[in-house]
């Protein structure tokens, strides 16, 4: 049930909906509670397939399923249009600090960032060798662009350049963590999870 669209959730049953930018941040969060043994059973990981359809599909939910919990994460550059979504939704919050207390959580860049941060940079670069994709990683840092930025710097870019890429890194670097290196929001929005 988990990475479904919400029109393909329609038929289903949930106690919780998530709403998640995109698939990567779906493999972030399941591998979060995968990792802090949350059961994902009822829980409805929902791919909008970009932040600008938040506001569409949360009225759906909020019209259809009024008792699902709805839940969320974004990056801190789309705030706005979680705020608007819930504003339209009648579940409006007066500022961004306000969001958890609707469920919402924020990463303080974005998902990518959170995770190279927590994992560090060494960690990093371990899983995308693992995977690998570390010749990639190698001709990105010989990119005239890139040649002499800081690592953290080219790690952010080469996991957030290519859908597929994003995806498979997210979770594998989300994989990566102990409980107690969960970055803060994903570790409040998978508590919040196992709550409902």
């Amino acid at each position: 049930m988990e990475g479904l669209t919400w029109a393909e959730t329609d038929e289903m049953f949930c106690a919780s909906t998530v709403l998640l930018e995109g698939v990567s941040d779906v493999a972030a969060v399941r591998a979060v509670a995968l990792r802090l043994g949350v059961d994902l059973s009822s829980v409805h990981l929902v791919d909008l397939g970009g932040v600008t359809n938040v506001r569409r599909v949360l009225l759906e939910i909020v019209h259809t399923r009024p008792e699902s919990d709805v839940l969320g994460l974004c990056d801190a550059g789309e705030v706005r249009f979680v705020l608007w979504a819930l504003e339209a939704a009648g579940l409006g919050v007066a500022h961004e600090r306000e969001l958890p207390s609707r469920g919402f959580f924020v990463c303080h860049a974005d998902l990518e960032e959170e995770l190279i941060r927590a994992l560090g940079t060494a960690r990093t670069v371990a899983v995308i060798e693992r995977l690998g994709l570390g010749p990639k990683l190698a001709t990105l840092q010989q990119q005239p662009a890139w040649q002499g930025r800081p690592l953290a710097d080219q790690l952010h870019r080469f996991c957030g350049v290519a859908s597929g890429r994003k995806e498979l890194l997210a979770g594998a670097l989300a994989a990566e963590l102990e409980p107690s290196e969960v970055p803060d929001p994903l570790r409040r929005l998978v508590e919040r999870m196992a709550r409902a």
